[in-house]
């Protein structure tokens, strides 16, 4: 990966927590990594715990950020996930998935939050 996309990547990931932290959610764990899978971000909406992906993409048709997500990357973050609940005790609690989508079109960044973007996939 180029310094250029990771770059991008971490500014991405910076305004998606302010996005997130305005919109009222408490960061929990920040790029959760198990055996199974990371997590770009997990945090608590009200009683819900929240595992959220994180799309960042500069250019390219809108919406793109967001359907990077495909079904592949849906069961990989629910394993990951699960994993997380079990192992922090936490498997009874309500959960989601959100993605927050990041795309830089003409310098300024459009954030786009999917609450409840896919059910749990195994």
């Amino acid at each position: 990966m180029t310094r250029e996309r990771l770059a991008l990547g971490r500014l991405g990931e910076r305004l998606a927590r302010e996005e997130i932290r305005k919109l009222g959610y408490k960061e929990v764990a920040r790029n959760y990594r198990c055996p199974l899978g990371e997590v770009d971000l997990i945090a608590r909406d009200r009683d819900t715990l929240v595992f959220i992906e994180i799309k960042t993409r500069s250019g390219g048709p809108r919406g793109y950020a967001k359907e990077a997500v495909d079904r592949r990357k849906q069961r990989q973050l629910s394993k990951a996930a699960l994993y997380y609940m079990k192992e922090h005790g936490v498997a009874d609690e309500r959960a989601r998935f959100d993605v927050v989508a990041v795309s830089f079109r003409g310098g300024e960044p459009e954030i786009e939050l999917i609450r409840n973007a896919f059910d749990l996939a195994c």
